[in-house]
């Protein structure tokens, strides 16, 4: 493992890019597909839960200072695993083909002068901006892959990967800013999720739920909300989340599906993307705020939840 002393500050990359797709495009109020697999999301760490009915002004935990992190993902774990608490905070800059660096910190202070506590080296390289921090693991998409993995973070391996079936990937289905954004994970109170789309779902967002330790499906839901037509999602207490867009300085969350009943409705939150280039949105059940990145800035959002 390099020592991170001796890197540079936000250490720089080659200058090769994952496509960005530029495409901007209104939601569509398309007919709800056919639902498959309905049924509850489980009980377990739902206590609290509640509607999403705010979200606050964006504050600024740390800025990028290269070019290799136009965009990435920074995390913290909901539910760490010892050593780690959580206060330990990750960050993976994900400009380039070949993404294998995992940085780790003490605390979100240490990000935001920028120098690691560690630098973990991936054994398979990771694709976009999907990738979350769950009970001591780094769940991600590898490369050109319609797969999930599991990086285990004290064992500094991976111990679990799977193939998403029929899942598109590396450019099929991705958010509206492009990015390879096919495949996202997402953690809430209920537990691990993964985003993404099928031919079958023809473009809509399909939601299943995974186990953490095997990455097997217990469930999926098929939406009727277009990836392509939004800028990102995220999950809060078994309902996921959209948000118009990832450049338009007033955004809205603009829509909500309940997996607990099937149905989606249109929503217009009020979202604000301060820095005109939201590339990672996930939320964090353990601060009950969002974590962004957005052009270069590591953000996070608070939320105001309905009462259960």
């Amino acid at each position: 493992v390099p020592d991170p002393a001796a890197a540079p500050r936000w250490e720089p990359r080659p200058l090769s890019y994952q496509e960005l797709q530029s495409e901007r495009s209104e939601v569509p109020v398309s007919r709800l597909l056919e639902e498959t697999a309905l049924g509850r999301p489980g009980k377990e760490d739902s206590a609290g839960c509640g509607q999403l009915l705010w979200v606050g002004e964006p504050v600024v935990f740390g800025r990028a200072d290269s070019i290799a992190g136009k965009y990435g993902v920074w995390m913290k774990d909901p539910e760490p695993v010892p050593p780690f608490t959580r206060d330990n905070t990750w960050r993976v800059d994900t400009v380039g083909t070949e993404v294998r660096q995992l940085f780790q910190y003490e605390e979100a202070e240490q990000l935001a002068r920028g120098y690691p506590t560690k630098v973990h080296i991936l054994p398979r390289p990771l694709e976009s901006t999907g990738a979350v921090i769950y009970r001591g693991g780094l769940f991600f998409q590898p490369r050109q892959s319609r797969s999930v993995a599991r990086y285990d973070l004290r064992g500094e391996s991976i111990t679990a990967e799977r193939e998403i079936p029929g899942a598109g990937y590396h450019g099929q289905y991705p958010y509206s800013w492009g990015g390879y954004t096919d495949i996202d994970l997402a953690v809430d109170e209920t537990g691990l999720w993964v985003i993404y789309s099928t031919e079958k779902a023809r473009g809509a967002i399909v939601l299943s739920k995974l186990d953490p330790e095997t990455l097997e499906i217990r469930r999926t839901w098929e939406t009727n909300i277009r990836k392509r037509g939004v800028a990102n999602s995220f999950l809060i207490c078994g309902t996921l989340y959209t948000v118009s867009s990832y450049s338009a300085p007033n955004a809205t969350i603009n829509f909500a599906y309940d997996t607990a009943t099937g149905t989606s409705r249109a929503l217009s939150i009020p979202f604000e993307n301060r820095f005109r280039y939201l590339s990672m949105l996930d939320y964090n059940p353990a601060e009950r705020q969002l974590f962004a990145w957005d052009s270069f800035n590591m953000v996070t959002y608070p939320v105001r939840l309905s009462r259960p």
